[in-house]
């Protein structure tokens, strides 16, 4: 008797299960929309050109949309070079370095519009190229690429404190 009462009660929810499953509608994948980031207002942005043998002296500083095209250019004087940025210039800028003579082309990115100084060297194309590869110039992938690609020596990763000897950090134990 009890199986005959329970058989009812199952085929009832099992319906109401299966009636509730057709009746839902399909899910719809949430978006979210992402502001475009850009400068409010125009820029000076300026910085050193250098490569592993240190500061380079001339060639072409270019700052461009990921597009490719050119916002504002500039030459390298003595190593240095200053760029205007006009305002509503949306971000990322690649600032891409071509030198006088040779194939050594250098990149930085600009993913905020409150810092203005940037330097061009070789360290900052592994970064934007490690982030590109990841995926874009966005701030986590930049920031990821920046801990990836710089060295850091063990000893100022440890617990003990600032080059692993916890006597001389900040004069010694307080």
């Amino acid at each position: 008797m009890k199986q005959n009462i329970l058989t009812p009660i199952l085929l009832i929810i099992c319906s109401t299960l299966v009636m509730t499953g057709c009746n839902k509608e399909p899910k719809t994948a949430k978006t979210t929309q992402t502001a475009i980031k850009s400068f409010q207002q125009s820029a000076l942005l300026q910085g050193v050109v250098s490569n592993n043998s240190g500061v380079i002296k001339a060639g072409k500083v270019e700052a461009t949309n990921e597009n490719g095209q050119i916002i504002s250019q500039t030459t390298v004087e003595n190593g240095h070079y200053r760029l205007q940025i006009p305002a509503h210039t949306a971000l990322p800028v690649l600032l891409s370095f071509s030198p006088e003579t040779g194939t050594e082309r250098l990149v930085a990115v600009v993913i905020n519009d409150s810092v203005t100084e940037y330097y061009i060297n070789p360290t900052t194309t592994a970064i934007a190229k490690a982030a590109k590869a990841a995926g874009g110039y966005t701030h986590a992938n930049m920031v990821r690429a920046a801990e990836n690609t710089t060295h850091v020596p063990d000893a100022n990763k440890t617990s003990t404190g600032w080059r692993g000897d916890p006597t001389t950090q900040y004069g010694g134990w307080h």
